[in-house]
């Protein structure tokens, strides 16, 4: 059995923008890469990204990158060896994209394995939840507001 996983989001924003919100350097920073992204993701060359939840920064190989379809990544792993991270890029229609990312790579089925391996699983997903609100903040601003709201609104009828 490999150990792999993917995880998909659609996100309400055209593929350029959602594309670009992983190459660019400055925008992954602003919401996955909080200790800082060294670099865009150009094909061949290598970045570090570094995040203040997790100490030290990682250098990432980029293996391909072809503009608002795939980025391919590869970074070491904990069983000395690496992982394989393909992230594709579809259009849903002109102002939505799918974005799928998924890991493989690890040889060992031994639970530091399959620790990093969810723990690598849990990370992608939170990017993917991260982006969205990043690129839509007003919409969940809102979406607080009228749960707040609705909150509020239950508690006071409660008392009456």
């Amino acid at each position: 059995m490999e150990l792999k996983f993917e995880v998909q989001a659609k996100i309400k924003r055209p593929i350029s923008d959602v594309f670009d919100a992983v190459y660019n350097p400055n925008k992954l920073s602003g919401y996955f890469t909080t200790g800082g992204a060294s670099n865009p993701l150009d094909e061949g060359k290598e970045v570090t990204w570094d995040f203040h939840d997790f100490p030290g920064a990682f250098p990432v190989q980029v293996k391909q990158t072809i503009k608002n379809k795939k980025i391919v990544l590869e970074w070491a792993n904990s069983e000395g060896g690496s992982t394989q991270v393909v992230m594709n890029f579809e259009p849903l229609g002109k102002d939505s994209t799918l974005v799928r990312i998924e890991e493989y790579g690890w040889n060992n089925q031994i639970q530091k394995s399959l620790d990093e391996s969810y723990s690598h699983c849990q990370g992608w997903m939170l990017s993917q939840s991260l982006r969205r609100i990043w690129q839509k903040p007003q919409r969940v601003l809102f979406l607080i507001l009228k749960s707040t709201l609705l909150l509020v609104s239950d508690q006071n009828q409660s008392s009456i």
